[in-house]
């Protein structure tokens, strides 16, 4: 049973702005430990693409705090919830602390959908009930940076 729809667009233009602005410290409120890795990576090979990658994160964690209905409020916090890549390529969203607790309690699984295209990322997710899924399933498994 679908308990939440968000989605979000967002400009990569104010992205890279509030990186100049702040810098890594931006990056860091923005990105959990495994997010920053791959930021890290991306951006050193190529700028542009860190800069996409770190907007699709934000667009997909904005998505999802508006499916579970709490916006940036408390459990929802920035780093409680990365967006990982499966070894396919498929985005997943990876829970931690108070936020996955607070989830696994209600027995939600989300569904994330990241996209980019020219100056904007979009991002749409899906949160459902399913009493059936062990938490364990619910929310992956940490996924190593190498394999991302």
């Amino acid at each position: 049973m679908i308990v939440g729809i968000g989605t979000d667009l967002c400009d990569v233009r104010r992205i890279a702005a509030a990186l100049q602005r702040h810098g890594v410290r931006f990056a860091a409120r923005i990105l959990g430990p495994q997010e920053q890795a791959v930021w890290m990576q991306r951006s050193q090979r190529w700028p542009e693409r860190g800069v996409r990658y770190l907007g699709t994160r934000f667009a997909a964690k904005e998505a999802f705090s508006k499916a579970i209905g709490l916006g940036m409020r408390s459990p929802m916090t920035w780093r409680d919830c990365e967006i990982v890549n499966r070894p396919g390529g498929q985005p997943s969203v990876v829970l931690h602390g108070a936020l996955r607790r607070w989830c696994d309690e209600r027995g939600w699984r989300a569904h994330v959908s990241v996209s980019d295209e020219g100056d904007f990322v979009a991002a749409f997710v899906v949160v459902e009930r399913d009493g059936a899924v062990a938490p364990a399933l619910r929310w992956p498994a940490a996924v190593p940076a190498d394999e991302v």
